[in-house]
Parts: C-alpha cells; structure tokens; sequence
C-alpha cells in the first residue's frame, strides 16, 4: 500500500449489552468481500489488484446496490459559506452515515444505495435528471475507492466522502430524496438560478 493513504476510523457501533460487536478491521474486510461479490470470482482478484495499484476499482451497479448521482453545488447550496472540507461532515449528518463517494475532479457525489431504487424511483428520477442527478443501476459501472480510502488529496481521483460502516449498510432511499429536494429547493432560491 502507498504510505500516502490517511485511514479514519470508522465510527463505533452502539449495542445492546450481549450483542456481539464486531472490530473495525473485520467489517472493513467484509465490507471489501461484500462490495467484490458484484463480480464473477475470476474479476475479483482484477479488482483488489486494481484497489492495490489504484485505490479504486469499477464495480457493477445494479445487483447488491446502485447509486444515486448528485453534483457538488447541491450540497454547497444547502452548506452556505461552508468550507469544502466541511461538507463531508455535513453528508454524514444529512443522509445519517449512508455511504457516500465523492468524485472530487468532476465535483460529484455518489450515495450508494439499494439496488432496487433506479426501479421504484423512477419518476423521482426523471425529475432530478434537471439538476443533474441521475440514480444509476443495472448496466452502470462505477469506481469504488477501497474502503479505507477516505478523505480528499489532490492525488485521489475518488474516495469515501462517507465511508460504508458494515456490508450492505446503505443509504435510505427517502433520506436521499430529502437532500436532493432541499438542495434542488435552495439552488431554485438563488438569484441567477
């Protein structure tokens, strides 16, 4: 691994008394077999391969989870006269520690979410698309940084803006459609919109 990577921590899970908890490395690690069971066996080694060299990989949507598309001025426009630094913080508030990639070249945000939402959304979404907010699933691919690469350096084309906690743990379908409206609503609200 590059020594240039910064690791955060992923935050600790809260649990009833008797309920087994497991360490951060260990749901790191499913979290990495969970995202590569998207691939038929022989494309998973190409993909960790392509995690070591890269620290990002293309994944198929559509099968254990998709995306939701959303550009970067939506959440500014709900963040105003925040930092860039900030609005990581902020995704993690607004859609309650769902995991979150940010495309930082292109000004884009990824929210992963359940594979079905292209389908039941579908009316939400061709709404969006006017904001440029697109859920993308089955014959999408997307980059998926490894999941301990998280926070922005000018050398990462893509990383965890809001890393996955466990396997399978994904953003809720209504929580992003509350961002996306209220964004959509302030960027409506601003003057030269």
């Amino acid at each position: 691994m590059n020594s240039d990577h910064s690791y955060q921590a992923l935050r600790p899970v809260k649990a009833a008394p008797g309920v087994l908890v497991h360490p951060a490395a260990d749901r790191r690690l499913a979290t990495e077999h969970w995202l590569l069971s998207t691939l038929p066996a022989p494309g998973r080694a190409q993909a960790r391969l392509e995690w070591e060299q890269h620290d990002v990989a293309m994944l198929p949507l559509g099968a254990l989870f998709s995306a939701v598309r959303f550009p970067g001025r939506l959440v500014a426009a709900l963040t105003v006269g925040a930092e860039p630094s900030q609005l990581d913080s902020f995704l993690v508030e607004a859609l309650d520690g769902g995991p979150v990639i940010c495309d930082p070249h292109h000004e884009r945000y990824y929210a992963i979410v359940h594979a079905s939402m292209p389908t039941t959304w579908h009316d939400a979404v061709d709404e969006w698309r006017t904001s440029d907010v697109d859920c993308l699933g089955r014959g999408s691919y997307l980059g998926i940084p490894r999941p301990d690469i998280v926070g922005a350096t000018r050398s990462r084309a893509t990383y965890w803006s809001v890393p996955m906690d466990s396997a399978a743990m994904l953003c809720r379908p209504l929580t992003v459609a509350r961002l996306i409206a209220a964004g959509r609503h302030c960027l409506a609200a601003e003057p030269d919109a």
